[in-house]
């Protein structure tokens, strides 16, 4: 049995699979979001471990047989965030999340320090990235960044909860902007752009490598009485690509969780910084991958649930579904940017709109109206993706947004690509964690990450490109219109 645990933004989510990969047991512990400034994003360490103790508990209630039978745990996780350590492990202030967006300045900052900082990372410096977050401790926190003696990511703080050791893997090593991507190692320069040095930072292993062990004491209390291994694990969404089957080179996905995801597998570094296209390791050796992430995705439709006074997500969606196709093209255009946003723009200034509003316009449009402003979104990810030469075949789709079958058949109009919805696909990265904590107890790659049984599959229309090309370039051009009036008013308000 192997049990995986992905750290995520609403929730910590634990997941047992058999040996044969089929799913055993989940549970789930909710994680709230702080705030306490515009475009600031925090959440407590203590509170992901307190969750996380809580999710396992859960699964010790409902399956303590197999539980007690876990082998290997893996783990995945929410990127970016920085989680500073004193010299006694302790926490010196609320973790800085993967959306927040405050440190647009010190992304200047480090690329002046670092030239080489696209060369080196593959990537654009960008607010959600951990290295900026840095410097802007420095600047502003200057008494807790002299404190500063490690700097985890979140499922690596977990990790150190876990089994007592401080270590990290390619893949969400990869999104700090302190590792050299192709050769997979912390970058001397990147570092000390930052003040920092290879001391400050965790251990590095490949996700399918053994970190750890689980301490005695948090094994016994789970009801496990014997050796358990701890695999290195991956970022979120490198793990749900294990979790899915993408692990060959020209495999992807789409993911509509709280960000929204288009992944495509490479077998080498394929930067592409130029569109925000990020270029990250994969979670297993030898194997890197793409990324387009827009930072609103699945988090738009909770936000306007609770705008419209919706029961739930589904709930509203049910409502969309009478729409008529006259009322859709009537609908407001959305722009789904409350966390400002990455590919392509990299722009932290930028901001959520609803242009096109009437007196006739009801809760029904505005819903539609976010789902498809976030699948505008991940085309123009898909755009950016296809300017570097990666093309897209038919992509998996994984996260919350997966179970609705209205919104992944506009997706797949939208970006006239098929998707296939798998059983258990918003399983997700909790998923692809237990299956790293497998191969990390000598499992055959090819066994362990195989592709789950498809449930659904979405053809795009013939017509889908046409009903939909007038709205997308309605959705572009109020990007470019915009964007400089966003940029005026954040200058204005620093």
């Amino acid at each position: 049995m192997f049990l995986g645990i992905d750290l995520g933004t609403s929730e910590v989510k634990a997941l047992l699979v058999d040996e044969s990969g089929a799913l055993a047991g989940s549970a789930g512990s909710p994680l709230e979001v702080q705030r306490p400034h515009p475009r600031w994003s925090e959440q407590s360490p203590e509170a992901w471990w307190e969750a996380t103790l809580a999710a396992v508990e859960g699964l010790r209630r409902a399956h303590p047989e197999r539980l007690a039978a876990v082998r290997g745990v893996g783990l995945s996780g929410q990127m970016h965030g920085a989680t500073l350590l004193d010299a006694k492990d302790r926490p010196l202030r609320p973790a800085i999340l993967w959306n927040d967006a405050r440190s647009g300045e010190e992304c200047e900052e480090l690329v002046a320090r670092v030239p080489a900082t696209s060369a080196i990372t593959g990537n654009l410096a960008m607010p959600g990235f951990t290295a900026p977050k840095l410097i802007w401790v420095a600047k502003h926190e200057p008494e807790v960044f002299v404190r500063v003696a490690t700097v985890l990511l979140p499922k690596d703080y977990l990790r150190l909860r876990l089994t007592g050791d401080k270590v990290s893997d390619m893949s969400d090593a990869a999104g700090t902007l302190w590792l050299d991507v192709e050769r997979r190692d912390w970058s001397e320069a990147m570092l000390d752009g930052c003040r920092l040095s290879r001391a400050h930072m965790p251990r590095l292993v490949e996700g399918s490598e053994a970190s750890g062990r689980l301490l005695p004491e948090i094994a016994a209390s789970w009801g496990i009485h014997h050796p358990v291994t701890v695999a290195g694990g991956g970022g979120d969404n490198a793990a749900s690509a294990v979790g899915i089957g993408a692990v060959a080179p020209g495999d992807g996905f789409v993911s509509l969780g709280t960000s929204g995801v288009l992944f495509i597998v490479n077998d080498r570094f394929s930067p592409n910084p130029a569109r925000a296209v990020h270029a990250f390791c994969h979670a297993l050796p030898r194997r890197w991958h793409q990324m387009s992430v827009m930072l609103s995705a699945a988090s738009c439709l909770r936000w306007v649930t609770r705008l419209v006074g919706g029961a739930n997500e589904a709930a509203v969606l049910a409502e969309v579904a009478t729409l008529d196709q006259r009322e859709r093209e009537r609908a407001p255009i959305f722009l789904p940017y409350l966390s400002g946003e990455r590919t392509p723009h990299n722009d932290p200034s930028a901001l959520g709109v609803f242009f096109g509003l009437t007196h006739g316009t009801d809760r029904r449009a505005l819903v539609y109206a976010v789902i498809e402003g976030v699948s505008f979104g991940l085309a123009d990810g898909l755009d950016a993706l296809g300017s570097g030469g990666t093309r897209a075949g038919v992509l998996s789709i994984v996260g919350g947004g997966s179970r609705s079958a209205l919104w992944a058949q506009l997706l797949a109009d939208v970006l006239q690509t098929p998707l296939r919805v798998h059983a258990g696909g918003e399983a997700g990265a909790a998923l692809g964690a237990a299956r790293l904590g497998h191969l990390a107890c000598g499992g055959d790659e090819r066994t362990v990450c195989t592709r789950p049984p498809v449930a659904s599959e979405h053809v795009p229309a013939r017509d889908g490109a046409r009903r939909f090309h007038e709205r997308l370039e309605r959705f572009r051009a109020l990007y470019g219109v915009l964007s400089p009036v966003w940029k005026g008013a954040a200058s204005a308000r620093s």
